[in-house]
């Protein structure tokens, strides 16, 4: 576990943000799993060393999906949303984190 924490400062950034939505939250309710938006580049293993790195808890696994960005138009012209990577955190029985007490 102490190999993969070489660079901190990675991975201080390999965590963007949480994903608070509906099928984040039934997700969390029903299989104990955490929804972050994470960088493109990340692996399991970073994300894995991240979440346990920030929030002090244990990770008993990570899936990780690749979300396409939506092709979208302005008037005449097109565009895309930018491409976006997501992890599904499977924690540990009996751990838990919450945002609201990590924000104070």
């Amino acid at each position: 576990m102490i190999a993969t924490r070489k660079n901190d400062h990675r991975l201080m950034q390999v965590l963007v943000g949480p994903v608070i939505s509906e099928k984040a939250t039934m997700v969390a309710d029903k299989n104990e799993q955490v929804v972050f938006q994470v960088m493109r580049d990340a692996n399991k293993l970073e994300i894995k060393a991240a979440v346990e790195l920030l929030f002090k808890v244990e990770v008993e696994s990570v899936q990780v999906v690749n979300q396409k960005g939506k092709a979208k138009r302005f008037g005449r012209f097109e565009g895309r949303r930018n491409h976006t990577k997501k992890a599904y955190v499977c924690l540990k029985p009996g751990q838990e984190i919450n945002f609201e007490a990590e924000a104070n």
